[in-house]
């Protein structure tokens, strides 16, 4: 445990120090946010903001686990090669987002196929090279093997949490926040299993992203964007899966849950009731600025519910 915390401290110092060189780099080249038109008006002053900040997570998270995590362990490329292919399709729709001053990247129906075929090679990965197909249940003493499922299941784990992800991050410090938090939990979940490489790999990230938070805090130098909240999801998702206590993803990462669901809940209404709305806006973040509530507000209630969840979470996992 002490070296995990010390490489998360490590991740946190080196993603801090790439960070104002990043920040340098992004505004040389114009690689700045554009805000979507169906977005609230109060984001329109972001517009210009270097995005693609995920990139500094990335770079920190892969030397730290290369130079200190693999040596024995290889199947911690399992969550770092998921983390790095859905960064790469990331990085890809960002820069589309960038070039056509639309704020909306790919098309959902070009992107889908790509995270979805990303997904199942990871999933067979985690069953078939890995030999995972387990499900923890809280007050069961034994995991339950879940067979043929183990596929399709890990794959809409993967492919949810990195779309969940990406849908929080619409607010300064929300998505990163709560990232961090989340891959806390199930770092303390893992190192509670035995499982060191997997706790170190968590904590990892989490010192990475919390470095990315440096530059993230309201009023935010430098975002995310999909390169980094795709990745985070997508990364979580498999260290969930990697513990077998991916029952628990729903409760840790409630925040995502809430976020995603909201969006769905909206177009559906919507749909079915020709032209109302559920919300005032989707996701939930946007709702609550259109009841009142500030930026920061919003940001530090929901780290508290993503804190209390991360505890019920861990809680569950030792029952």
């Amino acid at each position: 445990m002490a070296q995990a915390l010390l490489w998360g401290t490590l991740s946190f110092l080196l993603a801090v120090v790439t960070g104002g060189p990043l920040i340098r780099l992004l505004r040389r080249h114009g690689v700045g946010k554009t805000i979507r038109i169906d977005g609230p008006s109060s984001h329109m002053k972001k517009v210009g903001t270097p995005t693609m900040g995920g990139l500094m997570i990335l770079v920190a998270v892969t030397v730290v686990t290369l130079l200190t995590n693999l040596v024995g362990h290889y199947s911690i490329l399992m969550p770092l090669g998921v983390m790095g292919a859905y960064a790469l399709l990331g990085m890809f729709d960002d820069w589309r987002g960038v070039q056509d001053r639309t704020g909306y990247g790919m098309l959902a129906r070009l992107k889908f196929p790509w995270q979805v075929s990303i997904g199942l090679l990871a999933a067979a990965g985690l069953r078939y090279v890995l030999d995972l197909g387990g499900m923890a249940v809280p007050t069961r003493p034994q995991e339950v093997d879940i067979g043929w499922l183990y596929l399709p299941v890990a794959t809409f784990l993967i492919v949810g949490a990195a779309n969940a992800v990406n849908l929080t991050d619409g607010l300064d410090g929300l998505a990163g926040g709560t990232s961090a938090i989340a891959y806390l939990a199930y770092g303390i979940i893992g190192y509670l299993q035995g499982q060191t490489f997997l706790a170190t790999f968590s904590f990892t990230v989490a010192g990475a992203t919390m470095g990315f938070l440096w530059y993230n805090a309201y009023p935010a130098e430098l975002f995310m964007g999909d390169v980094g909240s795709m990745a985070l999801g997508a990364g979580l998702a498999t260290v969930a899966l990697m513990t077998e206590q991916w029952l628990l993803l729903a409760i840790v990462g409630v925040v995502f849950v809430a976020e995603a669901l909201s969006d769905i809940l909206q177009v559906v209404y919507f749909k079915s009731t020709g032209g109302k709305r559920l919300f005032r806006m989707a996701p939930l973040h946007h709702h609550f600025e259109l009841l009142g509530w500030s930026e920061v507000q919003i940001t530090q209630r929901l780290w508290l519910v993503g804190i209390l969840a991360a505890m019920v979470g861990i809680a569950l996992a030792l029952w």
